[in-house]
């Protein structure tokens, strides 16, 4: 076991933001490592809703916020992304890091970036940096208002220092395999056990009188969603379970006019823990991606989080959805695919079918196959936690991401 090792995850999210892979990730790795998170840097200036749980300071704060895992809000400059004071940004970030390791007088055995941030190789020899590609972020440029050059630019200087690159799907890893990187593939996983009581749970009063059959869609409201499904949907007169915060501008008048139809509920933000009650509500849980070059190269978590409470799951056309269809026998026929012409057609016929025990079960176990468990394993073998699977009868030994570095 090497649990008295750090490992510092720069996550591209607040620890009180919407829980993505990254904070899934570090509380898996408190099983082999202590964690450093560290939240984007704000400042003073920046809205409360891009900084939940950081409060508005002055100083950075150090506090642990899980066992095994401390979090640090790093403060920068007014206006910290515009082009000017953005050179300032990441050296007030890393030193306030370094000031954070001294605290916890530990040093940093990997730093593992979620974003092309300038935190790689900038932490001693022996440290092992990781670069781990939850999106591909080029692709996803003017979604988030960034200049696709300039971050490629960025992305290049990443791999470069990266001694371990992890990609979210083969589609990323691809592009970064003709980038001269090696990446190892991690998909995003699930929690099965945080959804193994969903049918004993109280459904909210919000959902609590939607006449089935109820379509849950979980998860951001942002311009990778198909507005235009959701409207089919409704439009066929199907209960529609939205919950998610919506970002920024998106559809600004097309999304309020459906969700104020009487078939319609949104809820926003809720907590992880009580994710539960709203997919027991749920006969049938939705992915209605885009098709967009982002989309393509990411791996939605909400698909086997449908799975992992036990319910059908219709997703529009992605690599990611097809890699989890085609993963062993007892993966056929638990998400269904559909183009957008025969996607309310399938959402229909994925709620009528009777949700039996073994169907339910069936669900739940290939879920498990693909939990946040098994995942941090393979990104902590990668980097030299854990010695890596070794197949029976194979003699090869483990070696420290360490010595490759």
């Amino acid at each position: 076991m090497t649990g008295d090792r750090l490992v510092v995850i720069v996550s591209g999210k607040p620890w009180d933001g919407v829980r993505g892979a990254d904070r899934h990730i570090a509380e898996q790795l408190v099983r082999y490592a202590r964690v450093l998170w560290v939240d984007p840097p704000v400042s003073p200036a920046t809205p409360a809703h891009y900084r939940p749980g950081a409060g508005r300071a002055l100083l950075p704060r150090l506090r642990p916020v899980a066992d095994r895992i401390d979090r640090l809000s790093p403060v920068a400059l007014p206006g910290l992304t515009r082009p000017g004071i953005r050179a300032a940004t990441w050296p007030l970030v890393r030193a306030q890091l370094r000031w954070a390791l001294r605290r916890l007088k530990c040093p940093p055995y990997a730093v593992l970036a979620c974003s092309f941030d300038d935190v790689l190789g900038r932490f001693g020899a022996g440290v092992v940096n990781v670069l781990y590609g939850t999106d591909d972020w080029v692709a996803g440029a003017g979604l988030m208002g960034l200049d696709p050059g300039w971050l490629r630019q960025q992305e290049a200087r990443s791999l470069a220092r990266a001694d371990v690159v992890a990609a979210v799907t083969p589609e990323l890893a691809a592009r970064w395999r003709g980038l001269g990187a090696e990446p190892v593939l991690v998909p995003n996983g699930c929690d099965p056990a945080a959804y193994a009581a969903v049918d004993s749970t109280p459904v909210p009063a919000v959902a609590a009188q939607l006449p089935a059959p109820v379509v849950g869609l979980v998860g951001r409201l942002s311009a990778r969603i198909d507005i235009g499904l959701l409207e089919d949907i409704a439009d066929r007169g199907l209960s529609l379970l939205v919950v998610g915060p919506q970002e920024g501008e998106w559809e600004p008048e097309r999304w309020p006019r459906l969700a104020s139809r009487p078939n319609v509920r949104h809820v926003d933000r809720v907590p992880f823990a009580e994710l539960p009650g709203y997919l027991r509500a749920m006969d049938v849980g939705i992915t209605p991606y885009q098709d967009t070059a982002f989309n393509r190269s990411s791996f939605p978590l909400k698909t086997l989080e449908y799975l992992a409470a036990g319910r059908p799951a219709v997703s529009t056309d992605l690599p990611a959805t097809r890699w989890l269809a085609a993963d062993g026998t007892d993966g056929r026929g638990l998400v269904t695919i559909a183009d957008r012409v025969h996607f309310v057609d399938a959402v229909q016929s994925a709620a009528a079918v009777p949700r039996s025990a073994e169907l339910v079960d069936r669900r739940r176990r290939f879920a498990a196959r693909h939990s946040w468990q098994q995942r941090a394993d393979v990104l902590a073998a990668a980097i030299g936690l854990i010695p890596p699977a070794v197949p029976a009868g194979d003699p090869a030994t483990a070696t420290d991401a360490r010595s490759a570095s």
